[in-house]
């Protein structure tokens, strides 16, 4: 079965010293949202649930009557999320009510955007449930740096602060904007692991000096 985590070590698998990678245009599931992502009825749980949804009516597809041309059996990629605060280019992590974020679910490369306006369909006449602020993004995120985070997504600022140490090393400059951001790529359950074993990808856009 096809796992992008394997088959892209590059963009899932880096290791815990940070690399400068050019992230080529993908496309994604996407639900915008805004507030602490903690908080268990904010918005940002109820997006996961509608990622899954969804992720999970594409990927059983095969199975009912709608073909997907190119389909091919896959493992759902994980979860992952882009964050920003309101007039700061860095994160503050003591701040997690001034969380603005799009959480993100990598769609498989044959799934066109009339195959995922039929998931929407699909997932709210199933589950008779609201599915339009799940949205169908492609973006292009160019050159990043990028590392491997082990720990609590509050000992976040270690690794950033290594990463941003290594691109002044090498010529680059941050390039966090309004259309560029803080990227987190989830490799772990943090129901089901242990904070200082959470496994996370941080990756920041970069241009040259």
């Amino acid at each position: 079965m096809f796992d992008y985590k394997k088959e892209y070590k590059e963009f899932y698998m880096p290791k815990s010293l940070p690399t400068i990678i050019i992230v080529p245009k993908m496309n994604y599931m996407a639900v915008r949202g805004k507030g602490n992502p903690n908080d268990e009825n904010g918005e940002y749980k109820s997006s996961i649930g509608l990622l899954y949804a969804i992720a999970f009516t594409i990927k059983m597809s095969y199975k009912g009557s709608h073909k997907i041309d190119g389909y091919y059996e896959y493992v759902v990629p994980p979860l992952e999320g882009f964050w920003w605060q309101d007039g700061n280019d860095t994160i503050d992590y003591s701040n997690k009510d001034g969380f603005n974020f799009i959480s993100l679910i990598r769609l498989p490369d044959f799934v066109t955007k009339t195959d995922f306006d039929w998931a929407i369909q699909e997932a709210t006449r199933k589950k008779k449930a609201d599915f339009s602020q799940v949205a169908y993004l492609t973006y292009d995120e160019g050159e990043c740096v990028q590392c491997m985070h082990i720990g609590s997504y509050d000992n976040e600022p270690k690794t950033v602060a290594l990463m941003h140490e290594y691109i002044k090393a090498n010529g680059y400059d941050l390039d966090i904007t309004e259309s560029r951001y803080h990227h987190e790529i989830y490799l772990s359950d943090p129901r089901k692991c242990a904070a200082d074993k959470l496994k996370t990808v941080v990756r920041h856009p970069i241009k040259k000096a």
